[in-house]
């Protein structure tokens, strides 16, 4: 991700906006003194949020990008990025039946751009799509893969203990909805929702060569909950 502002500089000829330097690291707290601190990395298409409470790990929101999503000239054209969260979600989408897609279906209309956004602090969506108890066994399998794909991208342990968590307390619940077009280079959106996360899909900027992706933790994003966890448990903050 970080590379494709060397594509989008030959592109535009802007070294001031394509710079693959311009990523930045910033810290909250002292990781030496603190039982609770945090970091993040940022930059274009990139923003990683962790917060650490006694060794205690949460990692989200987690954004990723890709523009453009496939590279269209050059020496490295046919290139792509986040090509397997878009390649699964369409194999996940094309293995429904006619009566599978008309639940996991929700609007014709694809969304301009993830519909969380910037904010802050997000609920769940509306419950639209189809549940993974509603599929089949080789459904499941391919909804799992990419599950986790998303997971793939935090520290493995952080993700099995993730995974772990949502297959025994609330996968069957977790939706998968669709919206758009359902072939490659027609714009789509897809999102994938449970009780404690959100992930959101889009391609439709550029021609559908531009990817964003999102996780969101209802409860834990910037570390919500073991902030709450901290104050509440915390000696220092009981005294105060």
């Amino acid at each position: 991700m970080i590379d494709l502002e060397n594509i989008l500089l030959e592109i535009s000829g802007d070294s001031i906006q394509r710079n693959p330097e311009m990523y930045s690291v910033a810290f909250y707290g002292n990781s030496e003194k603190d039982s609770l601190w945090a970091f993040s990395f940022e930059g274009h298409y990139i923003s990683l949020n962790f917060t650490i409470h006694n060794g205690k790990v949460e990692i989200a929101p987690l954004f990723l990008g890709a523009s453009p999503a496939r590279i269209l000239s050059g020496p490295r054209e046919g290139e792509r990025t986040l090509q397997k969260e878009e390649d699964l979600g369409f194999e996940l989408i094309n293995s429904l039946s006619e009566e599978q897609k008309k639940v996991a279906l929700f609007q014709e209309k694809s969304f301009f751009d993830i519909v969380t956004g910037k904010s802050t602090e997000v609920k769940p969506l509306s419950p639209v799509g189809i549940m993974y108890a509603q599929l089949t066994k080789n459904q499941q399998l391919i909804f799992l893969k990419l599950l986790d794909e998303y997971l793939s991208t935090i520290p493995p342990k952080q993700a099995e203990k993730r995974s772990n968590k949502i297959k025994s307390q609330e996968i069957n619940e977790v939706r998968f909805g669709w919206a758009r077009a359902t072939a490659l280079g027609k714009g789509q959106y897809y999102r994938i929702q449970g009780k404690s996360f959100l992930i959101e899909f889009d391609n439709v900027q550029d021609k559908s060569n531009h990817i964003h992706t999102v996780w969101r933790d209802f409860d834990g994003d910037f570390g919500r909950y073991i902030i709450k966890e901290h104050y509440k448990n915390s000696d220092h903050h009981k005294h105060e």
